[in-house]
């Protein structure tokens, strides 16, 4: 069974690996954990969103942790480093996170060793995506990724700084300060290419400073679209997370970013999804988005 088929019945072994044009990608898992489905999809009402996301008796909802690796002509980008190994026995209890899955292996298996690496990009600061960024060396934290030039946002890094109350839960500094004071870790100002065929978008609205990674190669492209559209579930503009620090701007995006990609029939991965990597976009006969088949 294939990685197409694996996700369409719902098992979530990978590696996942396809070609676009001239890039290998690769979706690893870190591990899963479970949100409230609540705040997964703020003010959708549980009738709706629990038709397509199934929960249990205590409205959790099982979720991915999934980055992308990109490999091209002995350059390998790694999107996402997911979870890590920094959150305390309480924060693992309350996500339920697997303590006996290691991403590091994980990526040894689908061939990928850290010093491998070149290019690391964090759409975000939140710990489930910049996790493995960084590993504990007795009192102090080096990189995860010995070589790799590390790449985030400007504003994100700074909005972590300053550590509200309204989020400051879903940022470790440990995760990324290291990696500035080292100078490995480039603050960004915008959207830039980074690579020829590789590119940063800003998309605010879950952070200040989110941005989604698209790739292009012989007329095809892909879009790490990262919690602006989190999972499959959340294709309706209106389905945005509760996390959301600015959810006007998150729909707004969503319907940007959508019609692009149903214009220009990207292919879209997916951050948080425990069933599937990655899917097309198109529009119905009313004008509504919808998933399509390969």
């Amino acid at each position: 069974m294939n990685a197409e088929s694996n996700a369409a019945v719902g098992e979530w072994t990978g590696p996942f690996r396809r070609a676009l044009g001239d890039w290998e990608l690769t979706v690893v898992t870190d591990r899963t954990y479970t949100l409230d489905g609540g705040a997964f999809f703020g003010v959708v009402p549980k009738t709706l969103w629990h038709r397509d996301a199934p929960c249990d008796e205590r409205n959790l909802i099982r979720c991915g942790l999934n980055s992308l690796v990109a490999r091209r002509d002995r350059q390998t980008v790694l999107i996402e480093t997911g979870c890590g190994d920094k959150l305390d026995d309480k924060q693992m209890r309350n996500w339920n996170v697997d303590p006996r899955r290691d991403y590091l292996e994980r990526l040894a298996a689908a061939g990928i060793a850290p010093d491998q690496v070149d290019v690391v990009i964090n759409t975000h600061l939140h710990y489930d995506h910049c996790g493995w960024n960084t590993l504990r060396r007795g009192d102090r934290f080096v990189a995860g990724f010995p070589r790799a030039r590390y790449y985030v946002q400007r504003t994100e890094w700074e909005h972590a700084r300053r550590q509200h109350e309204r989020d400051r839960m879903s940022y470790l500094s440990p995760n990324y300060d290291p990696l500035i004071e080292s100078g490995q870790m480039t603050l960004l100002e915008g959207d830039r290419e980074l690579l020829p065929g590789l590119e940063v978008r800003v998309l605010p609205g879950h952070t200040p400073g989110m941005q989604a990674v698209v790739i292009h190669s012989a007329r095809q492209t892909a879009c790490y679209i990262s919690d602006l559209l989190p999972t499959h579930w959340h294709l309706k503009p209106t389905w945005v997370m509760g996390f959301d620090l600015d959810p006007l701007a998150t729909i707004d995006n969503k319907h940007r970013v959508l019609a692009q990609a149903a214009r220009e029939d990207w292919l879209l991965v997916f951050t948080h999804d425990p069933e599937r990597p990655w899917s097309r976009v198109e529009r119905d006969g009313e004008g509504r988005y919808a998933w399509r088949s390969e």
